[in-house]
This record gives structure tokens, sequence and C-alpha cells, in this order.
């Protein structure tokens, strides 16, 4: 698991040093890929976990956006003069910025659904959303976006009438494969993983039986209510799995 998270990290200040080619020289593109790789050894501390290692790459976002906050850093700062101390900016820049450094009044915590605008926003200009752009956490995890396409399929195939494979339901089968690859991922926290794989079944149980209830009135006996809840149930899993597909996206996005 170690030697996992190693060579995440490995990877990622490799793609930090390929951006660099031809906006840094060949000495400020070594210089820099030192500092981003003792920047995040750094941060990293005690999480060795590939888990840990991917959240922490998260919070450093998109390499290239790494090189050109170094570029324009680079471009900005005035010659020390001799004998003269390292200025406040040479100071700070012993290790590459990430999104953590910016003022909090420039990180919009204060603003209410602040992340949820930036998620909304992803697919549109990545400059407005400080480099979270739904493409880039698409490339960056590939293995999460099918997670969230086979689960939006399994909802997907609720409407049509399918064979059952064995005594298991299509959409069901399609909904635990998709569940399992969500759990085994650690790009997002356990907490999401479980709101993402259980809203779906809220959805059929809870909704079913509320949305069920509703519907059968004052209709006496039991097998009127059964009737009602299998035909709201099908329809709640569906909302309840757009609910966890969307949940999951936004903070896959949100981690750029």
């Amino acid at each position: 698991m170690i030697e996992r998270a190693d060579q995440m990290i490995l990877n990622y200040v490799s793609k930090a040093a390929d951006a660099a080619h031809g906006v840094l020289s060949p000495e400020q593109r070594v210089d820099f890929a030192r500092r981003l790789r003792a920047r995040i050894e750094e941060e990293r501390r005690a999480g060795d976990g590939a888990g840990d290692v991917a959240r922490l790459l998260a919070r450093f976002g998109d390499p290239v956006l790494l090189v050109e906050r170094e570029a324009r850093r680079l471009a900005q700062a005035a010659p020390v003069p001799a004998g003269a101390g390292a200025s406040g900016e040479e100071a700070t820049a012993a290790h590459p910025r990430i999104r953590d450094d910016v003022p909090e009044d420039r990180r919009e915590l204060g603003m209410p659904f602040a992340g949820l605008r930036r998620a909304a926003m992803s697919v549109a200009n990545p400059m407005v959303t400080e480099g979270s752009d739904a493409r880039i956490a698409v490339k960056r995890h590939p293995r999460e976006a099918a997670a969230l396409v086979v689960l939006a399929v399994a909802a997907l195939l609720v409407p049509f009438d399918l064979a059952p494979v064995a005594i298991f339901q299509v959409p069901v089968i399609a909904w635990a494969a998709g569940s399992v690859m969500v759990m085994a991922s650690g790009a997002w926290a356990l907490r999401d993983r479980l709101i993402g794989v259980c809203a779906p079944l809220l959805g059929y149980t809870a909704g079913g039986l509320i949305v069920g209830g509703l519907r059968v009135g004052g209709e006496p006996g039991l097998g009127a209510f059964v009737v009602e809840f299998f035909n709201a149930s099908g329809v709640m899993f569906m909302v309840g799995t757009g609910v966890g597909v969307a949940w999951l996206a936004y903070r896959l996005v949100d981690q750029e």
C-alpha cells in the first residue's frame, strides 16, 4: 500500500515536470520538481495510505496550474540586490503554492454552497473554478468515473422489463457492481462512499414505503399497499441513484 502511495506521488511530480517543459528553464524545472516533491512529503506527514495520498494530491490540484502559478511567480519576482535578504515572496516560495495557501477570503469558505457552485461550474471555464474542471476529474479518476457510469446505468435500466439473472434483477446487479467499484476507491472519504451507495437503497425502501402508502390512501388491505410499493419503489430507486451519483460527482470534482 505504501509502495502504491509513493508511486502516486512520483507520477504526480512527473506530470508536473512534463507540464513545465517549455514553460520553465531546465534549471527552474528541476528546482520546481524538487520543491514540489518536498512540499508533498511535508504535507503528507503520517498519511501513508493510497487514499490519504489521493486526497492530498487532490488538494494540490492540476499540475499544469501549479506550473503556471510558478511561472507567474518567477516572472513577477524582482532581482534581489547583492547582500540583501530574501524577500517575503521568495521566502514563501520555498515550496510551490497550493490552493490551501490562498487566503481564506479568496477561498469562499464563508459563502454558503460555495463548493456546490464550483461543482456546478466545473464544466465551464476551469480558471473560474480554480482549475476544478470535470474533465480533469475524469482524467485523473477514470475508475471512479466508470463507477458513476455503472450506477447511472443501473438506474436507467429500471424502466425496462429485463429478464432476471438467476433470482437477481439486472438493475440490482448493475447497482451492486457500481457499489463495489465505489467502495473500493480511495478517492472518496468513507462517508461519501456510503452516501453514494446507500442513497438508491434508501430511495427504494423509504421512498417506496412513503409514496406507496400515500398512493394507497384509504384502500384497505396489504395487497393494495404491496402493489403501490412496487409501483413507486422503482422510480424512487432511480431518484436515489441520481442523488447518490450527483453527490459522488460533486465530491470528486470538489477535490480538484
